[in-house]
């Protein structure tokens, strides 16, 4: 029995958690309001705001755990990708607490915590909303689709720390999209969850949008988003009042074309690999139109359809140290020189 502690500041939520192996004690995060006037992200305001709450997020987590630091086996934190100056806050505290406890450090690569909260185990009710684990696990070799607002990919999961991507984005990802499109209606940052309200309100089947045909299994959404823009100027002209009067059947549409996009790409996977195991992960795993179309192909295909508890499909600290547990299990440790990198390779976890 190991007691993992996860450390998350890769962008601009703080989040700790501790495991016992895979079992979740508890989970806290800290998020950041100060970007929402700013339509996004802002590094160096993050990365303060880091430095504010890490100290009493851990102090947090351990308490809810019921245990003291010198109990902590292993500290994984978030090593990459992400924000650098948010990176190093957690970085440098978990080589502080690595330190003061003798508890060996862990790097964790961000995009394989999302991949692998599938296997985070919750038997009752935690902080955040938590809903009791279902005991639905993927069996290996199982596909993952990743969908965040940095990242798109179809992943074939080979074992907890083994992965090969079969198709990414070559230009923007799905999550960015969803902003993007937000940002244009009007829509407060982040813009993903308003499109995804405003688009239950919506007929998806009155405005449509650009596919792109991009070979494989790769993605491109840079087209979605211009046709969404140029469209909205040109009935713009015509009608200033155009979205305001259209603001739900327009989300509706560039929701659905997004989702058919990504489908697409998911179906063509399995019948390439064979595999009918399907995850989902990342912030947009948490979309309701994509989650009940994920649902509706698996009755349609026959496939076993994998979603993440709502908590853990944004970014938390419970994803990181269950990817910490598998590496702690390996004994893939790091020395006190290792430094956050903003951009990583899944396949390598560097």
């Amino acid at each position: 029995m190991a007691y993992i502690i996860g450390i998350e500041s890769s962008c601009d939520d703080t989040s700790a958690a501790v495991l016992q192996d895979t079992l979740l004690l508890s989970n806290v995060m800290a998020s950041q309001d100060v970007h929402k006037k700013y339509g996004g992200v802002v590094p160096e305001l993050a990365s303060r705001a880091h430095q504010q709450h890490i100290v009493p997020v851990v102090s947090q987590a351990l308490e809810i755990a019921g245990i003291r630091a010198r109990d902590i086996d292993a500290i994984a934190f978030t090593q990459g990708p992400g924000l650098l100056g948010s990176l190093l806050v957690g970085t440098s505290f978990a080589k502080g607490l690595s330190l003061a406890t003798g508890a060996p450090l862990i790097g964790v690569n961000h995009l394989m915590g999302h991949i692998l909260s599938h296997f985070i185990e919750v038997k009752s009710p935690l902080v955040n909303g938590t809903e009791p684990a279902s005991g639905r696990k993927p069996d290996f070799p199982f596909l993952c689709l990743l969908v965040s607002g940095g990242h798109t990919q179809i992943i074939k999961v080979n074992a907890p720390l083994a992965y090969q991507i079969l198709g990414q984005t070559i230009d923007d990802a799905v999550g960015e999209a969803f902003d993007k499109g937000a940002k244009l209606l009007g829509l407060d940052y982040p813009g993903g969850p308003h499109i995804d309200r405003l688009a239950r309100m919506g007929d998806p089947g009155i405005y449509g949008f650009a596919r792109p045909h991009i070979k494989d299994l790769d993605f491109s959404f840079s087209g979605v988003k211009t046709s969404f823009l140029y469209f909205l100027r040109n009935k713009q002209a015509e009608d200033p009042d155009f979205i305001a009067q259209n603001k739900a059947h327009l989300a509706a549409g560039l929701q659905k074309t997004l989702i058919d996009i990504l489908l697409d790409k998911v179906v063509r996977a399995v019948k390439k690999t064979g595999i009918n195991r399907v995850a989902l992960a990342g912030g947009v795993s948490a979309n309701s139109g994509l989650r009940e179309r994920m649902v509706m192909e698996s009755k349609k295909r026959h496939w076993e359809v994998f979603l993440p508890p709502l908590p853990f499909t944004t970014d938390n600290a419970a994803m990181i140290a269950i990817t910490g547990y598998y590496k702690w299990k390996e004994g893939q440790y790091a020395g006190l020189d290792i430094a956050p990198v903003t951009r990583s390779s899944l396949m390598t976890g560097e």
